[in-house]
């Protein structure tokens, strides 16, 4: 009884290109050698229709086996159709980052690129009320290039626009210069002084940027290239503007 066993194994064995005979490096050299799931059931029966009816096989082993197949199948399928979303998730995201190039967005800093014709924006977080908030300018080669006082403020967000020539805090326009006189295009660092408790304190300031770019790390992170400042996490975007 035992030769047909092993007489039906070996057939089995040979209809999926594997030699019992062949040392286990040959059979392991190449992927179609190994041995899947059709071929293992496949044993399984034929074990069990050959076995010696009066001393039978313990077949435990084979069913956990086989239970671990099972399990293993279905791992690769939830790779697959999680790689699968993955990549159409970062393929939707890239085409929604690409919309934004050429658009501004605001993140935490306190330098901004002012283009000819164009606009600065900020927001300015104030921790306590103030009765003295002011904003000094410097330009790229860190000159003071104009100092606008504010006066007082609220706790909370502040907001201001600048073009060079008119600033507007909170929607109303602060006058800080005379005549005509206008910064050109530059590089320009801001920085916000608020009065708080009989000393001067530096505020936080979130300024605008240009997007050049979008770029798709190998992480699968979206990275923004604003001109001026170069790589920046999406996730550091405070505002979309």
């Amino acid at each position: 009884m035992s030769d047909v066993a092993s007489t039906n194994t070996s057939d089995v064995l040979s209809s999926y290109g594997i030699d019992k005979n062949t040392s286990a490096a040959a059979t392991t050299k190449k992927k179609s050698n190994e041995l899947g799931q059709d071929a293992f059931l496949q044993l399984m029966i034929t074990q069990m229709k050959n076995q010696d009816p009066l001393s039978p096989q313990d077949n435990s082993a084979f069913v956990a086996q086989l239970a671990q197949f099972s399990q293993v199948q279905g791992l690769e399928k939830l790779n697959t159709n999680f790689n699968s979303f993955s990549s159409g998730f970062q393929s939707n995201q890239a085409l929604q980052a690409s919309s934004l190039v050429g658009r501004s967005v605001s993140i935490e800093g306190s330098t901004s690129i002012l283009s000819t014709g164009g606009i600065i924006s900020g927001d300015i977080t104030v921790p306590a009320s103030t009765s003295d908030l002011k904003i000094n300018i410097y330009d790229s080669k860190g000159a003071l290039a104009a100092q606008v006082p504010v006066g007082a403020a609220e706790k909370g967000d502040t907001t201001f626009r600048f073009d060079g020539h008119n600033m507007e805090v909170n929607g109303e326009l602060i006058d800080w210069t005379s005549g005509d006189t206008a910064l050109p295009a530059d590089t320009y660092k801001f920085e916000v002084l608020a009065s708080q408790d009989g000393k001067s304190q530096q505020l936080t300031t979130s300024l605008s940027a240009n997007v050049n770019s979008v770029t798709i790390g190998a992480d699968g992170k979206l990275v923004l290239n604003l001109a001026g400042l170069g790589a920046v996490d999406i996730s550091k975007v405070k505002q979309f503007n």
